[in-house]
């Protein structure tokens, strides 16, 4: 059982009040936690009724999926999932209907698709992370009265889906997802279908008290006068409200408090998503431990509530007031505590639960960890939960009272929160809060209650030196998806085929990197006169060849990599001429030039090489082969006497080259024919 000092949330209240049965259900607290505070069997039967417990920020990760589920209601902004109420396919693209709150909300920050925040153009197309492309597309309703159906769907599942389906007061979204093909689905759905999720600023119609106006807020004083006024909650109205009590409490919630880096922030601002089906109890009791509040039911039977900061006792009880005294100084090590550990939910880690600095030591002295918690999902500041932090450290180790008053000169501490308390030498003007329910009897006309004895600085928090750092975010990494290989290279290699020629095919080569991962080589004439074909590696190899090339022509090749059915980037093209045969042939011999009228006439002999095929014939007006133009090529047989005769030249002296080349084009060196003269 907790113990006293843990004061989350208590109610003041009188037994004699004709709606305290009905009212202590929602304005519920923790109290109950002390035993003996039970007011009537119904109460009793509401206290401990099995209902849901409130969802934890991480349990709205993932769309949930029932058969009726309940609705949702965000108070905040929050990150969460939604539940599907539509989900079909038509001609290649699923449609996906989801309801994100069972209520009119602010609006949407950032939608997720998985772990991935994406960004959405004008038409709701996904413009980034760029793997989906433009695949997924994200359309919302922020849950008008009368809202609009989603045309598309409308059409596409005509007498299924109709303009009936508008889903008033709901809001959603409706997620397309477009089929890719096979080879490419994992590239684009890396986690297969999408899931989606969402930040979205939550319930814009919560009232305010101090300007009589309803907006969106993440003031959690405001929080729980909606909770307490709403069906979901406690079911009151305003007009129960004692409303004075609660803008004094919003104001402190919106009271500014420094940071550990020097910032300011709201004293206690957070947000918290639940459903109607969860325990009213533990939604207030979250939000009443976040905001320090205590709601209370004051001697006119409205509802009231202390604000999340120290006030100065009006009461004062001396001796004339007080029958009996127990004082506990609470030294022992099972009700005490070295530290306080704290989990909330962090804005900057996509809305997830995280660990906050320690309070404390838990090890002074000794190797027993010794330590509490504070676990609240509606505080998203690290100051705001170590703040809770030090109140419960505080708490856990104060010197605990419990004091019988009589009623006629102390009735007003029924409706307080802090009391003075002047009864020496021990309780010398202590200040002590109250943390169970006052207990009157009639028989002896006493007020019983129990408290802690608290310093008047116990809100006081300097946070540069309490706040304390808090441990680092983990920052998801986005899908890196399958490597694209590494220093790719194509070789042509040759090889002998039947009949003694030989043929040409590419040698892709890369770096290795896993043995989970296969290689395709792509290559296609640069012509593109023939389509693209492609080779897969076999595992654990940095090597694959290609199929036979066409001698002679030039080729592009690319390269990508396989794994679990996704595929790479493709490599930048390389570009290689295909080679039958590297070995040139021998020099011309005997090689000559003879001019003439408007013409030259070459003569040689042809080497006696095997792959000899032809010659190529070069002129020049200068002796330079590097500038010399080809004019013909002459075919002809190996070792043979060869010549010809080259026309339509103009008048002047020119010097002549000749280059025997072998089938693949592979050339021999260059033989000059010395100078002619054309006339």
């Amino acid at each position: 059982m907790p113990g006293v000092i843990e004061l989350t949330a208590i109610i003041v209240s009188s037994i004699a009040t004709t709606t305290v049965a009905a009212n202590l259900l929602y304005l519920g607290t923790y109290a109950l936690a002390y035993g003996g505070l039970i007011a009537g069997g119904l109460a009793s039967q509401g206290f401990f009724a099995s209902k849901p417990a409130v969802p934890k920020p991480e349990d709205g990760s993932y769309n949930l999926k029932q058969p009726v589920p309940s609705l949702a209601y965000v108070l905040g902004r929050v990150k969460k999932a939604s539940d599907y109420v539509f989900l079909g396919e038509k001609n290649g693209t699923a449609y996906h209907i989801l309801v994100w709150a069972g209520h009119h909300i602010q609006g949407y920050v950032t939608h997720y698709l998985h772990d991935e925040a994406v960004t959405l153009d004008g038409s709701g197309f996904t413009t980034s992370p760029s793997h989906f492309g433009s695949k997924v597309q994200i359309l919302s309703r922020l849950g008008l009265a009368a809202e609009t159906a989603y045309a598309d769907v409308v059409t596409a599942f005509a007498g299924i889906w109709t303009n009936d389906h508008r889903g008033d007061g709901l809001a959603s979204v409706r997620m397309s997802a477009a089929t890719v093909s096979s080879d490419k689905y994992l590239k684009v759905y890396p986690n297969q279908m999408p899931q989606h999720s969402a930040v979205g600023n939550g319930n814009d119609a919560v009232y305010d008290p101090r300007t009589e106006t309803s907006g969106f807020t993440t003031n959690l004083a405001l929080f729980r006068l909606w909770h307490l006024t709403h069906p979901v909650g406690g079911k009151l109205s305003l007009d129960d409200m004692y409303l004075p009590d609660w803008s004094n409490a919003a104001d402190v919630c919106d009271e500014n408090v420094t940071n550990r880096t020097g910032g300011t922030e709201d004293r206690y601002h957070g947000g918290l998503w639940f459903r109607a089906e969860n325990d009213p109890v533990q939604v207030g009791r979250l939000m009443d431990e976040a905001a320090e509040l205590v709601v209370y039911e004051r001697p006119d039977g409205l509802i009231g509530v202390h604000a999340g900061a120290f006030v100065t006792p009006t009461v004062r009880l001396t001796a004339n007031e007080i029958k009996r005294v127990t004082f506990d100084v609470n030294q022992r090590r099972a009700s005490t505590v070295l530290a306080v550990r704290g989990r909330w939910t962090d804005p900057a880690n996509r809305y997830n639960t995280v660990d906050a600095a320690i309070y404390g030591d838990p090890y002074v002295g000794e190797d027993t960890e010794r330590t509490a918690t504070v676990d609240n999902q509606a505080v998203q500041s690290h100051n705001h939960c170590a703040r809770l932090q030090k109140l419960k450290y505080i708490r856990r180790n104060a010197a605990r009272v419990t004091i019988v008053v009589d009623y006629l000169s102390a009735k007003n501490v029924r409706y307080s929160r802090f009391v003075r308390v002047h009864l020496p030498p021990r309780l010398t003007e202590v200040i002590v809060e109250i943390t169970s329910t006052p207990k009157l009897s009639l028989r002896n006309l006493t007020l019983e209650f129990s408290g802690i004895i608290v310093p008047s600085t116990l809100y006081d928090f300097d946070a540069a030196t309490e706040e304390g750092e808090p441990g680092a975010s983990v920052t998801p990494l986005p899908p890196g998806g399958v490597p694209t290989p590494v220093n790719f290279d194509v070789t042509i290699e040759t090889e002998v085929i039947t009949g003694g020629q030989t043929a040409a095919f590419g040698q892709a080569s890369w770096d290795f990197v896993s043995d989970a991962l296969l290689y395709e080589l792509e290559w296609q004439p640069t012509s593109e006169i023939e389509p693209a074909r492609s080779a897969m590696s076999t595992p654990e190899e940095t090597t694959v060849r290609s199929g036979y090339l066409s001698d002679g022509v030039e080729y592009k090749f690319r390269l990508r990599a396989w794994s679990n059915g996704a595929s790479s980037d493709w490599t930048d093209y390389e570009i290689r001429t295909a080679t039958a045969d590297p070995v040139a042939p021998g020099p011309v011999t005997g090689a000559s030039l003879t001019g003439g009228a408007g013409q030259v006439t070459f003569d040689w002999m042809a080497p006696n090489s095997a792959n000899y095929f032809a010659s190529r014939l070069y002129l020049n007006t200068v002796n330079d082969f590097a500038t010399a133009t080809l004019v013909a090529t002459e075919y002809g047989a190996a070792a043979a006497n060869d010549a010809r005769t080259v026309t339509g030249l103009s008048a002047g002296t020119y010097y002549g080259f000749i280059v025997a080349i072998n089938a693949s084009g592979v050339a021999a060196t260059e033989v000059a024919t010395g100078s002619a003269v054309v006339t």
